[in-house]
């Protein structure tokens, strides 16, 4: 950075510390290239670094364009340039043999993959202890009783995951399965221990000997398999979980053997965007590249009642026919008007066999129906099941097995009515 052309600070330890937390922001996910670092120097040697606020806010302006990106700029900023007891609360986290401040709380959203970033290509292995101990005396752990690495994810909140733990959950879903069972229809097939006396085959037998009916032919009902469609909501508060939910309906449009007829996804934020060519696709990183580059409205803003009208109008006929299971992805919070979207919703329930509401917000153990859109969106839904961790996404397959659970929606429709 010496050899721009630029009024630099006074001090260049400042220099080479901008350009670091720049490289951590890049690791965290943000766009922070070289442009971005020769514009936040520029912006710090004209504003000055005598104020935090001015700095914090400099340094923001330069390296986030996007609302989604000032969460993790935040936690890296605190991390790097104000307060270092959080650097060693999130080395706690990281490395399971420091001890001392830093279990004193756990990371919050966005902390963790802060940290990561800062951490990127540093050693984590254990320190090493001063000449002369020896670490005391060897304890063995029966750990045949204690959660595994893989059991833990399973509870964790996709909110939290680190960049590492995340690609371990995409694993996990894509080995999951979504079975279903065929539905029987009002037409017939032929069957020899059907339970039902097929009366057109016995007479049209009949004819061939003469009128006398000698066999009775049986039918049973015919059985078809159901379409699964998923309106996964992309906004700013629902990308991660939306994302996780994306990789398991990959997973299960790809698999032979589990009944669907077909699977349909579509995303929306601030539009309605179909994106199910894209899971077919066997590549899941191709395939949710693909999806994410046509959904232009990624980690935007939120339009509930808009976009199921426009699903409702132009796809509901095409896709929700033959009895189909629609998985509602979204947590609800719409800034739309809330008579518009009970009117949306109970459209899309009475055209679909079976609405399940799948909500991360039912993580919090004192959620309540509080919000206008929750409030107007409950009566119309079937199912309403929790949706931000492995497990809870393991559930759709009991909530579809099982039409007449309604999850949770019966706790909080008592609580609306108090």
């Amino acid at each position: 950075m010496a050899d721009l052309p630029l009024t630099l600070p006074d001090d260049p330890k400042l220099t080479r510390n901008i350009t670091h937390f720049a490289r951590a922001l890049r690791v965290a996910g943000l766009p922070a290239g070289p442009g971005r670092v020769a514009d936040a120097i520029r912006a710090v040697a004209a504003a000055g670094f005598l104020d935090r606020a001015d700095f914090f806010y400099t340094l923001q302006a330069c390296f986030t364009s996007r609302p989604e990106h000032r969460a993790i700029f935040a936690q890296l900023f605190r991390l790097y340039w104000r307060d270092p007891r959080y650097l060693e609360h999130m080395m706690s986290a990281l490395l399971p043999s420091l001890r001392g401040v830093a279990e004193e709380r756990e990371a919050q959203a966005a902390e963790k993959r802060a940290a990561e970033a800062l951490l990127d290509g540093v050693a984590r292995d254990a320190p090493d202890l001063p000449e002369g101990e020896d670490g005391g005396e060897e304890i063995e752990i029966d750990a045949r009783l204690t959660m595994s690495s893989e059991e833990r994810l399973r509870t964790l909140d996709f909110e939290q995951m680190s960049v590492a733990e995340m690609a371990e959950a995409r694993r996990v879903l894509a080995r999951m399965s979504l079975p279903i069972r065929p539905l029987a229809t009002r037409r017939r097939e032929a069957a020899v221990n059907g339970a039902r006396i097929d009366a057109r085959r016995s007479l049209r037998r009949a004819l061939r000997t003469g009128g006398e009916m000698q066999t009775l032919a049986r039918a049973r009902p015919r059985t078809r398999w159901p379409a699964l469609v998923a309106l996964c909501d992309i906004s700013g508060s629902m990308s991660a979980y939306s994302r996780a939910v994306l990789h398991f309906l990959h997973a299960v449009a790809n698999r032979q053997g589990q009944g669907w007829a077909a699977v349909h996804a579509f995303t929306f934020g601030t539009r309605l965007t179909n994106v199910t060519r894209h899971l077919r696709h066997r590549d899941v990183d191709a395939a949710l590249a693909a999806a994410g580059a046509e959904a232009q409205d990624w980690e935007g803003g939120t339009r509930i009642a808009a976009c199921l009208h426009d699903f409702n109008r132009d796809w509901s006929r095409r896709v929700l026919g033959q009895g189909a299971v629609v998985l509602l992805i979204t947590d609800g919070l719409d800034r739309d008007g809330a008579g518009d979207l009970s009117r949306e919703v109970e459209r899309l329930q009475l055209s679909c066999r079976h609405l399940i509401w799948i909500n991360p917000l039912l993580r919090w153990d004192g959620f309540a129906p509080k919000a206008a859109g929750i409030r107007a969106m409950l009566p119309h839904v079937d199912t309403f099941r929790a949706g931000h961790n492995i497990d809870a996404l393991a559930g759709l397959a009991e909530a579809i097995s099982r039409p007449h659970d309604p999850g949770e929606k019966a706790r909080l429709m008592a609580a609306l009515s108090r």
